[in-house]
């Protein structure tokens, strides 16, 4: 994983680059700080790769004996598609059955945010929210079932306006016992 710094100055040459290329002025008067922005924006939607799981769970694990399955449903998600940097979004319900350990609420939703915040594709993206949940809180079980429009296919190409894809994750007693992940996938249609 890069740990290092965007070059945003580097990023919005490129950018103004790209913009002559396409056949534009990027002197033009809406598109003088153009490359600038998009530089910014894309720091920023690319964040994931400068970040662990571990680095935003900042230390939000707690003890909690428990063995009921807990599921934070409708987390907006937003990505970028690795094959043509246009976006997907959508929604992404995750659950999972707690052992000795329960994950701060809002640390699901930035471990999404986590993994999201890279060049993905959705199959890839839905995985890796699984195993870090697994992992991070030694659960029994996890599922994650992501639902997501994209752009590339809305776009362009087959130019699909209603097409929504649908991925799922399941781990441990999720993949293992039927009644679990048919009371998770019961659970996230409410």
């Amino acid at each position: 994983m890069r740990k290092r710094k965007v070059d945003t100055a580097r990023l919005a040459e490129l950018v103004r680059e790209l913009l002559v290329e396409l056949g534009e002025d990027p002197e033009r008067e809406g598109l003088r700080r153009t490359p600038a922005r998009m530089a910014e924006a894309l720091a920023f939607l690319t964040q994931g790769y400068r970040q662990t799981p571990k680095c935003v769970l900042n230390g939000a694990v707690f003890q909690a004996h428990t063995n009921h399955m807990i599921i934070v449903r409708d987390i907006e998600i937003y990505s970028l598609c690795e094959h043509h940097l246009l976006p997907f979004y959508g929604r992404c319900h995750v659950g999972y059955v707690a052992r000795d350990n329960v994950l701060g609420v809002s640390k699901i939703a930035r471990i999404v945010d986590c993994f999201a915040r890279r060049l993905q594709i959705q199959e890839r993206l839905t995985e890796q929210i699984a195993e870090s949940i697994l992992e991070e809180s030694s659960a029994e079980g996890v599922g994650v079932v992501m639902e997501c429009r994209h752009l590339c296919m809305m776009m362009r190409g087959v130019q699909k306006q209603n097409s929504v894809m649908t991925t799922s994750a399941v781990l441990g007693s999720f993949r293992n016992d039927p009644a679990t992940r048919q009371e998770f996938l019961s659970l996230i249609r409410q």
